[in-house]
């Protein structure tokens, strides 16, 4: 059966996967979606018992490596400060996102123009705004209209969460020091929306959310998708990409459940596997007309790999707040978001709130900063921070440097013998300014806030959230890996969506970004039917 081939084989049901398998199935095609993991069952995630702290500690960790699922493949993160967050199962990273949901700005696709680094994308702004807007209504997002930050025209379909009262506290402390905000675009339900019931504050957004109101794809295109008649295969890992003797893509060889070797067939084949799992299939995609792996005339397959690097500062109050009820943001502040010669780096950062932490973490956090001892003092220390502390994060450019790579592992494997990915990423001297940049107005917000006990990180280890670069997008053969409207320069029926693509990273969560990418990518491949190989 999986000889006959499908039209368009997608690799990975995530947000880009997603949002390109519900646009292309207007075409009536054959679209089949290979997933390594399986679909997310609400009833079992952890905020459904009182262990949920806990499990995100075990089976519903950030990090595979801690995870350690049949569905997940081990990453050799080790030659890198950043350690890999991911998520393999329908709907992807989506499922632990804390759906933040900004998009890149104007200025984030012309970086070569404005400041000399980096490369300007083929695609700009106003090219995507549709597509965002179709994003945000797919997705269901919430926000309010109205943000300086970007042109007119960006209009959330809902209401934007409540700021809380740690966000109303912040956000006072950001209108002493004269810096914008504006309330967060959340892809988080604050009305009934498409069948999903509006948030009701459980809190634990990045264990997934069992009420359904964050908008994970599993929850919003992939309904849709599948009542399209797109078919969707889980449990099927890919092992490599084949090619005919004209260096066509001719389908995929992949492990099914069972752990067997499959080969399905296709004419067209959609990568959407993000910036690390990626770059491992096209490197192991290896033959005659490939032998540095599939679609890397370039070389650049698996370089310039770009995480956000986050700094982190959290500070104690004397009066209850939030704790971890409610979406983990409310508000953002992009004061510090182009680029100003007088701060000492180019480009920057978002800063964005976040509530506060569950009982089990805050005793961790306070122990760790010595605020919670042992003994007799224990629980009366712990009462003394609990929904007292509350944290700001800054999301900090990173720009594309060919020497911060995904490579394959000489030795580590998945359960399946399909080689492991490799990081090695050192963070540039840019990043390090901007960290201390952020770390330092961060802390001035915080005492404008009335915090004490502020306590900083930069960056955080766990906090590789962001998988961004490693095939990117341009009009070069020679200095991208796809063209303008994501087709490989190499294999005219190979199609990359995810983050890979991306070309700079921008100072806000891609999320947002790369499912506008998706949907652009699929309307160029519907305007182009009849000669896509041209």
């Amino acid at each position: 059966m999986t000889d006959d081939p499908v039209d368009v084989l997608i690799i990975g049901a995530g947000a880009s996967g997603a949002a390109m398998a519900w646009s292309l199935a207007d075409t009536r095609m054959h679209i089949l979606c290979l997933e390594q993991g399986g679909t997310p069952d609400q009833q079992t995630f952890p905020t459904t018992g009182r262990d949920w702290e806990a499990r995100r500690m075990g089976d519903f960790a950030l990090s595979p490596n801690q995870r350690r699922l049949p569905e997940d493949y081990p990453i050799n993160d080790d030659a890198s400060p950043i350690k890999v967050t991911n998520f393999n199962g329908v709907g992807g990273g989506t499922v632990l996102y804390a759906a933040h949901f900004p998009r890149l700005h104007p200025s984030d696709f012309r970086v070569r123009t404005l400041d000399g680094v980096a490369d300007d994308w083929p695609v700009d702004y106003d090219t995507l705004e549709p597509f965002f807007a179709e994003n945000d209504q797919m997705m269901g997002v919430s926000g309010l209209a109205g943000d300086t930050a970007y042109p007119a025209g960006k209009t959330p379909p809902m209401p934007p969460v409540a700021m809380g009262k740690s966000g109303r506290r912040l956000a006072s402390a950001f209108n002493t020091r004269g810096w914008h905000w504006w309330p967060c675009d959340m892809a988080i339900a604050t009305e009934d929306y498409d069948g999903r019931a509006k948030c009701i504050n459980l809190g634990a957004c990045i264990s997934g959310c069992a009420q359904g109101a964050k908008g994970s794809v599993d929850l919003t295109y992939w309904p849709h998708a599948l009542r399209k008649g797109v078919e969707l295969r889980t449990h099927c890992r890919v092992r490599e990409i084949t090619v005919d003797d004209q260096g066509m893509a001719t389908g995929v060889i992949y492990f099914d459940a069972n752990g067997d070797e499959q080969f399905q067939a296709a004419h067209v084949v959609v990568m959407a596997s993000n910036g690390i799992g990626t770059p491992r299939l096209l490197l192991n995609s290896t033959s005659k007309h490939f032998p540095d792996g599939l679609a890397n005339s370039s070389g650049l397959v698996g370089k310039n790999l770009m995480f956000h690097p986050y700094a982190s500062i959290q500070g104690v109050f004397d009066d209850p707040l939030d704790g971890h009820n409610g979406p983990h943001k409310s508000i953002l502040s992009q004061q510090f978001y182009e680029t100003d010669p007088a701060r000492g780096f180019l480009r920057g950062y978002t800063f964005e709130t976040s509530r506060g932490m569950g009982p089990v973490a805050t005793a961790l956090t306070g122990m760790n900063w010595g605020l919670v001892p042992w003994g007799a003092d224990h629980h009366s220390a712990f009462r003394g921070l609990q929904d007292r502390v509350t944290s700001l994060y800054a999301i900090c450019e990173d720009l594309p440097e060919e020497h911060n790579r995904v490579t394959l592992d000489p030795t580590l494997t998945d359960s399946d013998g399909i080689p492991a990915p490799r990081i090695d990423y050192t963070l540039s001297e840019n990043s390090k300014k901007m960290l201390a940049h952020a770390i330092a107005r961060g802390t001035e917000a915080m005492e404008s806030a009335g915090a004490t006990h502020i306590q900083t990180a930069a960056p955080i280890p766990l906090a590789g959230w962001h998988l961004l670069g490693t095939a990117r997008m341009g009009t070069d053969p020679a200095k991208s890996v796809v063209n303008e409207w994501g087709r490989s320069h190499d294999v005219r029926n190979l199609f990359i969506v995810d983050g890979s693509i991306f070309v700079t990273s921008g100072g806000a969560n891609p999320t947002s970004t790369l499912q506008a990418l998706a949907l652009y990518i699929a309307d160029q491949m519907k305007q182009r039917l009849a000669n896509l190989f041209d």
